[in-house]
């Protein structure tokens, strides 16, 4: 893959106003957000529920090691950013497999002193791979982690392969681990944000599949899911200051849960 070829997180970088993109992902951005306009507001929901959620593993939680999934690079607020800035002593392993996204790692990981970070080149379709090299070296997965699946899961076309995923990464896991996850749906303006995805498959070379509530909520079985559930991004433990748009529902769900 090249810069030639639009990427999903610098389209996402573009659409919340970043640097790090380039024309391709430009272009498919602007043709997405033409379909479905408020695909910027998803965005900024979507980085904004991240923030809230892994905050909340830092603090009320005291998690301290964080498994971070298809990260999201390049964007603002990383996990470790989020994390470390709560509670500098924490670990974060992010995981992808596009050389892209390696290459924005090397000059976004740098952390506190106290943590540490570390990049994995892995494939989510690998769990076993991803645990096996996450626990060789920066995370003791015998410890509370949290686990991070933003916008990942529906890369993954066959909705019992995804549970499975998550299922196998959660169950290597330890009790009192978290997973943190988010995919869009296709319940608020479905017809629209479905043909922005028929645009983002037809150009990218990894397609992505809306899915309902109840289908995102397979990902938590056997969980604990923590208030309020699964909701819209924009509507999980909002700022006590965000404003009407910050909070209007957007067509993707997320939630927090905690392995019993």
């Amino acid at each position: 893959m090249t810069d030639a070829v639009p990427h999903s997180a610098r389209v996402w970088n573009y659409w919340l106003g970043g640097q790090d993109n380039f024309e391709p992902d430009r272009t498919v951005g602007d043709q997405f957000a033409r379909l479905y306009p408020d695909i910027t507001l998803v965005a900024r929901s979507s980085r904004a529920f991240l923030k809230r959620a892994v905050t909340f593993l830092a603090t009320e939680a005291g998690i301290r090691q964080f498994l971070d999934v298809g990260t999201g690079m390049p964007t603002a607020e990383n996990t470790h950013q989020v994390a470390q800035a709560a509670a500098p002593e924490s670990r974060i392993v992010y995981v992808d497999n596009d050389p892209l996204v390696l290459t924005h790692a090397r000059a976004l990981l740098t952390g506190t002193p106290q943590g540490a970070t570390e990049y994995l080149d892995a494939d989510l379709r690998d769990p076993a791979g991803i645990l096996r090299a996450a626990g060789r070296t920066t995370l003791d997965l015998s410890r509370p982690t949290g686990l991070i699946l933003m916008n990942i899961l529906g890369h993954v076309g066959d909705l019992d392969e995804a549970a499975g995923i998550v299922g196998q990464l959660m169950a290597a896991l330890p009790a009192g681990s978290y997973l943190v996850t988010a995919d869009g749906t296709d319940v608020i303006d479905g017809p629209a944000f479905s043909a922005a995805i028929d645009v983002w498959n037809a150009n990218a070379p990894l397609a992505y599949h809306l899915r309902r509530p109840d289908q995102l909520a397979r990902f938590l079985t056997g969980l604990t899911v923590v208030e309020p559930g699964l909701v819209p991004c924009s509507q999980w433990r909002p700022s006590p200051d965000a404003t009407a748009d910050d909070l209007r529902a957007v067509d993707e769900y997320g939630a927090v849960a905690v392995k019993p």
